[in-house]
């Protein structure tokens, strides 16, 4: 089968997915500057998810107030600036391409395959994509912050192929199953392909991950693999 373009998911397919031990850390930290329970807080910022997760939030600081007045607190604006830079840097030393990822995107697009990227996310990725190691290796990324729709709502992926100028059925869509991302790929008529690292640590967030009975990858560079 040929295909034209190959589409990837970010977290836990491109980067690992947050560490769970680290991520509660951090918001600790955010909600001692805040002077809000931090049980709480973690609680209600995963809650909120689909709501930042779609740009409903559209900074960081804007998710940190709502939250904060909805745990009765009465935060300053240094506070909740000082806060929204623990979690911007937290998300810049979490974007790190797994090992040969760069090296098989870079291969792809050499072999004339057209990259994109879809990726249910909230506003501090794109804050700081510019500035990663992603940033020219792709020639499309829809992020779900700015698209207003997540995955699997066929929207999203419709906004990928129509940018990238290719059908569906030309498409090679590789991701861990999060938020039912293969089924969702899979409706609209892409050939969705599991990754699944073997190492992965179970102490990781994982947003509604679907079980999956289709193909299976075990790293990025078996990619390759399936466009021979």
């Amino acid at each position: 089968m040929r295909y034209s373009a190959v589409i990837f998911d970010l977290f836990g397919t491109l980067i690992d997915n947050f560490s769970r031990a680290e991520y509660e850390g951090v918001f600790g930290e955010m909600a001692d500057i805040l002077s809000v329970p931090p049980d709480e807080f973690l609680q209600s910022w995963v809650d909120s998810f689909n709501q930042r997760a779609t740009g409903v939030f559209p900074t960081t600081e804007d998710a940190i107030r709502h939250l904060s007045l909805k745990l009765n607190s009465q935060v300053t604006d240094a506070q909740v600036e000082q806060a929204a830079r623990v979690r911007l840097d937290y998300t810049k030393r979490s974007i790190n391409p797994r090992s040969g990822v760069t090296e098989t995107l870079n291969h792809l697009r050499s072999a004339g395959y057209k990259t994109g990227l879809i990726s249910d996310c909230t506003c501090e990725i794109t804050n700081v994509w510019d500035s990663t190691a992603f940033a020219m290796l792709f020639d499309v990324t829809v992020f779900s912050c700015e698209a207003g729709v997540k995955k699997p709502d066929p929207r999203i992926y419709g906004m990928a192929t129509d940018q990238l100028g290719v059908e569906p059925k030309d498409c090679l869509y590789i991701g861990d199953g999060s938020s039912q991302e293969l089924t969702g790929a899979s409706n609209v008529g892409m050939y969705p392909v599991l990754i699944r690292v073997p190492d992965e640590s179970i102490d990781t967030y994982h947003i509604d991950r679907e079980d999956w009975n289709g193909p299976v990858i075990s790293s990025l560079q078996e990619v390759l693999n399936l466009l021979k």
